[in-house]
């Protein structure tokens, strides 16, 4: 059975929804609004249009000469969407005919506001009317006798053009509703489609959940938004599954580091038992047992130093001359190693902001790494350049080198190039790791660059104070 991402109210397929309908809905509803505009402008113009030509026509009718006009044949050329006020010297209604009755007097004063010629609409009426002096004109009307008016104002009915731009405001709503409708059914089938990626997504997430490890969301590298995420999930849990891995070779390698002092620690302390210990053989077993458990607790400290550091811990931040720093280091390896080649290149003061204990611990495992896994006529220099931005130390030996398959792997925890070599010199595997979560503390960089046959050369780069 397929698994289907659910419509939710937080869901994305429904917030897609939501905005892509409200979108509908704005430009379905702008383009009805615009389109009844339009309309609307064009049937004023029209209508306004219509009022002037045959004003104009009426005009050039009574400059010719004075006209005499049969009132009801006035109104029948006319037409049913026109009509005639005729009003006298003083504005007042003589007669009105066709769509001028139900409003004479209004469009008789309405006319004397704007300039003769000129169409004024009368508001509620759906009246438009235009004024045309009328001097010398004579209108015969049944019963009322002649009439000589001193204008005509014509008039025209616009409510057949609102009705028809209502009944298109009416169709267009109906259609939107239609049109929106139907493309949301396409939107939904249409998203359903493009969230298949996400619900292959899901499913293969569960199933990592579950269990499968070394499942992965399936890529395409075809730049779409889907496979971006599937590739950045796919990041995470390769992190996540190396980060495991790491707990467990951790942990694997700190057992294993310290089963060997325990598993001496007990043999000493069951040959003791055992009555086979006595005299000078007691105190021989004794410092043994005291140098494994400084194995253990010096093991410990760095496992505890490197959670810290982890952590995010913060260091401590004060001023430090680097180049004082490794002056001391060198003075002490000079000692410890008397028959060793340990050199400092004449550098001026460096300062960096830090913790200078840990910084001073970074400078001892460097030096003292290239002392314990060189030969013993190698020698080892250390180096400092104080840049305008950073303070960069190198520690360089011309021993045999690191092969280049070891090279990724020098920062491990628990590495070692050569395991049992390393262990003779006492060595846990952890000094170089140390190293590194020091300077990344530090906001500094670290990095080793060696050949086999040439030597080795480790570079710390710390911003300068």
């Amino acid at each position: 059975m397929k698994a289907r991402l659910p419509w939710s109210l937080s869901s994305v397929r429904l917030r897609l929804l939501a905005g892509l309908a409200l979108l509908l809905v704005v430009g379905l509803a702008a383009s009805a609004a615009i389109s009844a505009v339009l309309l609307e402008s064009f049937l004023d113009e029209r209508d306004h249009h219509t009022l002037r030509s045959y004003a104009e026509r009426v005009a050039q009718e009574i400059e010719r000469a004075p006209q005499s006009v049969d009132a009801e044949q006035l109104g029948a050329l006319l037409g049913s969407p026109l009509g005639t006020v005729v009003v006298d010297n003083e504005n007042r209604v003589l007669l009105s005919t066709g769509s001028a009755k139900r409003a004479a007097d209004a469009l008789a004063a309405l006319s004397t506001t704007v300039p003769t010629g000129s169409v004024a609409t009368l508001d509620g009426e759906n009246l438009s009317a235009v004024r045309i002096p009328s001097p010398g004109m004579t209108v015969r009307h049944g019963a009322s006798g002649v009439m000589r008016p001193a204008a005509i104002v014509l008039t025209i009915d616009t409510s057949v053009d609102d009705a028809t731009t209502n009944e298109l405001i009416a169709r267009q709503l109906s259609l939107i509703g239609l049109a929106l409708a139907v493309l949301l059914t396409l939107s939904i089938a249409v998203l359903r489609l493009g969230m298949r990626p996400l619900a292959r997504m899901a499913r293969t997430a569960d199933a990592i959940a579950a269990g499968s490890l070394a499942q992965r969301l399936a890529t395409h590298r075809n730049g779409s938004e889907a496979d971006l995420l599937a590739r950045a999930v796919n990041r995470a849990f390769d992190a996540q599954a190396r980060a495991e891995a790491t707990v467990r070779s951790l942990a694997a390698d700190t057992s294993h580091e310290l089963r060997t002092p325990l598993s001496t620690i007990s043999g000493w302390l069951d040959l003791h038992r055992q009555g086979g210990l006595s005299g000078p053989g007691l105190e021989s077993a004794l410092e043994h047992i005291e140098t494994e458990v400084g194995r253990m607790r010096l093991l410990v400290e760095d496992l505890s130093l490197l959670a810290r550091l982890d952590a995010g811990r913060p260091v401590e931040q004060e001023a430090v001359d680097l180049a004082a720093l490794a002056d001391g280091v060198i003075d002490d390896a000079q000692i410890i190693y008397p028959q060793r080649s340990i050199a400092m290149i004449p550098a001026p003061p460096a300062p960096v902001v830090g913790d200078a204990l840990r910084l001073q611990q970074v400078l001892r495992n460097l030096v003292g790494n290239a002392l314990q896994h060189t030969p013993e006529h190698t020698s080892v220099r250390v180096g400092i350049t104080v840049g305008a931005q950073d303070v960069r130390l190198t520690v360089t030996d011309d021993g045999p080198g690191i092969a280049p398959e070891d090279l990724p792997r020098v920062f491990e925890r628990f590495w070692r190039a050569e395991a049992s070599r390393s262990r003779a010199y006492g060595g846990s595997g952890l000094g170089l790791a140390i190293v590194e979560a020091i300077v990344h503390a530090h906001r500094g960089e670290v990095a080793v660059r060696s050949e086999l046959g040439t030597g080795t050369t480790v570079t710390v780069r710390l911003p300068r104070a």
